[in-house]
C-alpha cells in the first residue's frame, strides 16, 4: 500500500543528570568535589532516502522517541550521550510543524537531514559550582527534557513527467505498456487510488520517471474526488503529460475533457498550469478517432500526439517528445 501523508510525534531524549560526587580516596578522605556533568539526549532525524517510497510504515508507529543521556559519574566522567533516532523517510517529503502549520524543511534530496526534535542537554556536576569560598559544593543541576512535537509529513512525488487526465482516459494503460510497471486496469472511474511510479525507457540508454496519477475530476482543486491530495504529486513533475480519451465511448466529448482538467489545473496553481504539457489522444484504434481529434486541436489550439497504447501505436514519437521536454533534446 501507499501512503503520502502521516502526523507523528517526535520526542528527543533527556539530558543526564549531573552528579554531585567528593573525592575519596586513601590519603584524600575529604577530597574536593568530582561529580561528572550528565549526557546530553539523543535527537529524533528525519533523512531523505530514495530506499523508502511510501509513508504507509511511519505513520503506523505515530511516537517516536529518543533515548535519554545517562547521569554523570565520579572522578568528573561525563554520562554517555543518548543515541539519536533516525526516521528514513522518502525523498520529496515536506515536514511540517503540526501546531503552527509552518514548514520546517522540504527533504528534496537525497541524504537530505533534519533534526526534528533536539535532544536535551546534560546536567552539570558539583565540580562546575566549586569556589574558594564555597569548596565543598553539595548541588548538580538535572538534565533539560528533549524537544517534543507534532510533525506532519506529506509526500510529494518526483517523476519527470506527471500523466494527468480524467478516470478512464487510458492513463494506467499508457504506463503498463511503456514501462514494468503493473497498474490495476478496468473500465470504471478510479482504478488508480494510489500513485505509480515507473520508468519508461528511451532509445538504447535514456530513461524517463513516469507518475501515473488518479484521474481528477471537476472540482479536483477545491478538494472533491481525489482533489488536493494528488494534485500535489504533479507539482514535482517536469512535464505533464495530458491524457485524453478519443474513442468512439469516451464520455464526456475530447475536448470537453480536455477543459475539465486545464482548468482545474489553473485553479490549483498557476505555476502548475505554465508547466510544459503535451496534448495525447489515447484509444486512437479506429478511422472515427481522426475526426475526434481534429475537434479537440481545433478547440484547443494545441496539436495533439495520436496514440494506442494496446496497439503500440505513437509511442516511440512521443517518447521523444518527453525526452525533449524534459531534457531540451
Amino acid at each position: 500500500m501507499f501512503r503520502d501523508e502521516a502526523e507523528i510525534q517526535v520526542i528527543a531524549g533527556k539530558g543526564g543528570d549531573g552528579l554531585v560526587s567528593f573525592r575519596r580516596e586513601k590519603y584524600a578522605p575529604r577530597g574536593g568535589p568530582d561529580g561528572g556533568d550528565g549526557g546530553n539526549g539523543g535527537s529524533v532525524v528525519l533523512v531523505a532516502t530514495t530506499d523508502v517510497t511510501s509513508l504507509l510504515a511511519i505513520g503506523r508507529q505515530f511516537r517516536y522517541k529518543a533515548d535519554g543521556g545517562r547521569p554523570g559519574g565520579t572522578k568528573k566522567k561525563t554520562g554517555a550521550g543518548g543515541e539519536d533516532l533516525v526516521v528514513a523517510v522518502p525523498v520529496g517529503t515536506q515536514v511540517i510543524d503540526a501546531e503552527h502549520g509552518n514548514l520546517l524543511r522540504d527533504l528534496e534530496l537525497e541524504g537530505q537531514r533534519l533534526v526534528v526534535a533536539q535532544g536535551g542537554r546534560g546536567g552539570r556536576g558539583n565540580v562546575h559550582f566549586a569556589t574558594a569560598v564555597k569548596q565543598v559544593p553539595h548541588h548538580a543541576t538535572v538534565g533539560t527534557e528533549g524537544e517534543r512535537r507534532g510533525v506532519k509529513l506529506e509526500l510529494k512525488l518526483f517523476a519527470e513527467a506527471g500523466l494527468v487526465g480524467l478516470p478512464n482516459a487510458g492513463k494506467s494503460t499508457f504506463l503498463s505498456c511503456v514501462t514494468a510497471a503493473t497498474p490495476k486496469i478496468a473500465d470504471y472511474p478510479f482504478t488508480t487510488l494510489e500513485p505509480q511510479v515507473a520508468i519508461a525507457t528511451v532509445g538504447d540508454y535514456d530513461t524517463l520517471v513516469l507518475a501515473d496519477l488518479p484521474g481528477l475530476i471537476e472540482g479536483a482543486a477545491d478538494g472533491h474526488g481525489l482533489g488536493h491530495r494528488f494534485l500535489k504529486h504533479v507539482e514535482r513533475c517536469k512535464v505533464l503529460l495530458h491524457l485524453v480519451d478519443v474513442s468512439a465511448g469516451a464520455d464526456p466529448e475530447p475536448a470537453e475533457a480536455w477543459g475539465v482538467i486545464d482548468r482545474e489545473l489553473r485553479e490549483f496553481s498557476s505555476e502548475l498550469a505554465a508547466k510544459p504539457r503535451m496534448l495525447v489522444a489515447t484509444k486512437f484504434e479506429s478511422e472515427d478517432c481522426e475526426e475526434r481529434v481534429q475537434a479537440l486541436e481545433a478547440a484547443t489550439g494545441e496539436p495533439v500526439l495520436r496514440i494506442s497504447a494496446v496497439q503500440g501505436e505513437g509511442l516511440e514519437e512521443l517518447h521523444r517528445g518527453l525526452e525533449g521536454l524534459c531534457y531540451g533534446n
